[in-house]
Formats: structure tokens, sequence, C-alpha cells
């Protein structure tokens, strides 16, 4: 039961006034029973988070993962640098010359643009060596963590069809709202209505106007991956040819265990252009999903990449002045 609900909350958590009632007429227990277990599996740091999941592209945020090659004597301290940007969401240590991975964004009011932005953390850190490595295609991004081991080992994957729709000033007011984690109370909204004094009928079609626009993913739950048991999360990067590129990451996303995939640039030190993140609950697990794989595109090489370790792992907030703050620090 435990399993359907924390599958639930990550696929497909419902927009209506009482969420967690709704959940419970689907497998047939309480509305206190539901908000009784996702608040102990919160407690347990099972259930990250709940809240809305904003397309950072489509707000205007620029952003890129990046890879530094960080001295082993120098990693705490130059995570701790890095970390401290508030744009940078992840941060991992990967077993590999360059060894720590993040995620970066910035907004559109930064004075110091993505670029510039690496650049000063490169030399804050005394990175010996950095590849930016933004998003040229997306193939799939949604971290459904199968753990009810019902799930089929492949999915259709839906382009999502963006439809244009009139964003209001209200729209990015509620935006600032969403991003942060839900309240385990029998109505969870009830706060945001009463401070904007509008009905639930009019935040849940703006909810879904923010979905159609392709500015809102998904509203769901992120699970904390190894406390739900995938221990064996691998970033697995394939070297291709330019014409199998496109093919090779279409495939690549049908499979339920990749969560990522997203085509990158190479470099002449980074030959790689498919990025798929793959998790498992066991190495064999993982590695018998990259074998499928494997057999499927038509790859020079790949390489799994395992986190040694987590530096930071949060949801970007948009739409604060943190950002403004860090770049006065260095650009007073």
């Amino acid at each position: 039961m435990i399993d359907e609900i924390l599958y639930i909350i990550q696929k497909d958590f419902p927009m209506v006034k009482k969420p967690f009632e709704n959940i419970g007429k689907k497998i047939g227990i309480s509305e206190d029973e539901v908000i009784s277990i996702i608040k102990e599996q919160k407690d347990k740091k099972m259930i990250r988070q709940i809240s809305a999941i904003f397309d950072t592209k489509s707000l205007g945020y620029k952003s890129s993962l990046v890879a530094f090659k960080i001295d082993e004597s120098n990693i705490e301290k130059s995570t701790s640098i890095i970390n401290a940007h508030p744009g940078v969401s992840h941060n991992y240590e990967r077993d590999h010359s360059f060894n720590i991975w993040f995620t970066v964004a910035v907004s559109p009011s930064s004075k110091l643009g993505l670029e510039n932005t690496v650049k000063k953390l490169a030399e804050l850190t005394r990175a010996k060596e950095y590849i930016v490595l933004p998003t040229l295609e997306m193939f799939k991004i949604a971290v459904k963590l199968d753990t009810t081991g019902k799930e089929k080992k492949k999915e259709f994957v839906k382009k999502h069809k963006r439809i244009d729709v009139e964003i209001t000033p209200l729209h990015y007011t509620l935006i600032k709202d969403l991003q942060y984690d839900l309240d385990i109370v029998s109505e969870p909204f009830k706060k945001i209505i009463e401070k904007y004094k509008i009905s639930y009928t009019k935040l849940f079609e703006i909810i879904d106007d923010l979905k159609k626009s392709g500015i809102m993913r998904r509203f769901s739950a992120i699970l904390y991956h190894r406390n739900a048991g995938f221990n064996a999360n691998a970033m697995v990067v394939w070297e291709l040819k330019d014409k199998d590129s496109m093919e090779a990451g279409k495939l690549a996303s049908t499979f339920t265990a990749v969560s990522h995939c997203y085509l990158r640039p190479r470099y002449k030190n980074w030959p790689y252009s498919l990025f798929t993140m793959i998790h498992g609950k066991t190495n064999e697990d993982t590695q018998a999903v990259i074998d499928e794989i494997n057999k499927e595109v038509k790859a020079k090489s790949y390489m799994p990449l395992y986190s040694s370790r987590e530096f930071k792992k949060v949801r970007l907030e948009y739409f604060t002045d943190s950002e403004e703050k860090w770049e006065k620090k260095y650009f007073p």
C-alpha cells in the first residue's frame, strides 16, 4: 500500500480540492490513512518534496550541466563554494577525472550570465579544467521510481505539445507559491486560494495553463532515491555518430528505468553526446538496463558514472533575490 501511494504521488498527483481523499479512493483506504502514511514517509526521509516542477528554460532561465576537474584535497572547499550559488540545484562527485558534476541555472536578470557564472565558479574553486554541457535536445525528464515493481521495462514517451496560453501576472505570482513543498493536510491548496482570493476552479485552471504552455512539467512528489531502495543510480554517457544521436536518444528514453535523457555537446576531451540517468536498486539491475540499451543504440562506446557522494540536491527556487545577492558579493 505504501509503495502504491509513493508511485501515485510521483506519477499523477491529483489536482483536486482534497487530493489525499482522491488517492485513498483509488486504493481503498481513508483520507486520514493516506495523510498519515505520507507524513510518516516524509519523516522517514522517503519523500523529499511534493510540489510543482517547472521548466527552467520556459521561465527564461539558462541552465547547464557542468563538470569540473578538482584536486582531491580541494573537493570539500570547492563543493561548498559551488553549492553557495543559489542556481546550483544538484552537485555530485563521480568516479572520473572530471570528478565534480553540478547543474547551474541563472535567471533572465542575471548580470553575469551562465558562461561567466561558470567561469567565476571555476576561478573560485581553482578547477584545473571544466566543460559546460547544456541541453541540445531533451528526450525525457521524469523521475518516477517504480516502487511497486509492477511497471513494464519500457514506456511510451509522449512529446509534450506546447499550446499558446495567455500567461498573466497572476500565473507568475502563483509559480512562487507552487514551487514549494505542499502541506500534508486535507486541503493543501487552501492557503493559496485564500491568499489570492481565488476559487479552486481558478487555481486548477491556472495550473492547467502552466502545464499546457510547458512552463510546468508536472506536479508530483520527488523521493530520496537511496532511501527508496534505489542505490545504484548511474549517469551513463554514450559516444555516438552524429547521424545516430537522435534515434539513440528516442530509443533510450523509452526505458522506464531512464529518468533523464538528453543530447549535449561534445568536446575534444569529451566525446560523449547522449546522457541517460538510470535508476536501479542494485548495480546488477542498472547494468542490465545499460546492456539492453546498448543492444538497441549504435554507440561506439559508453561509460557509466556512478555518484560516490551527493553534495547538494534541492529544487531550484525561481524569482527570488538570492542570485542578485550572490552576484553582488563578487561584483559589487
